[in-house]
């Protein structure tokens, strides 16, 4: 019922989108927090900003996902997939609102039943 009408689709794109931006949000927390530790003189600064870069990164390949699940669903899925996880073994609990969002979003998009010709 809710393939007919486009539904799983359209909450897998959301949820991707969503996922991708609380992402990018933790990705701006890192890097501030990395470069106040680098002004401090803190010795894994530089740990934590590359921890950020990765997360920026992770987060636009999730978006990239989502934005691609309407034609190309099983690569979107895969993408958020990767993007959710990647997240989570990256900066793990930081990474606790956006991994769940999209890891849901990839699956959805992965369990989209092919269109029947009628």
């Amino acid at each position: 019922m809710l393939e007919k009408f486009g539904i799983r689709q359209t909450i897998a794109t959301v949820l991707g989108v969503l996922g991708s931006i609380f992402g990018l949000e933790v990705a701006i927390f890192l890097l501030l927090f990395g470069r106040s530790g680098s002004a401090l003189g803190v010795e894994e600064a530089s740990l934590v900003l590359s921890l950020g870069l990765t997360t920026i990164y992770l987060s636009v390949i999730g978006f990239i996902g989502s934005a691609i699940v309407s034609q190309k669903p099983k690569i979107g899925g895969i993408l958020m997939l990767l993007s959710g996880i990647g997240g989570f073994m990256a900066v793990s609990l930081a990474y606790i609102i956006a991994g769940p969002l999209l890891i849901i979003a990839g699956i959805l998009a992965l369990l989209r039943k092919p269109k029947v010709e009628s």
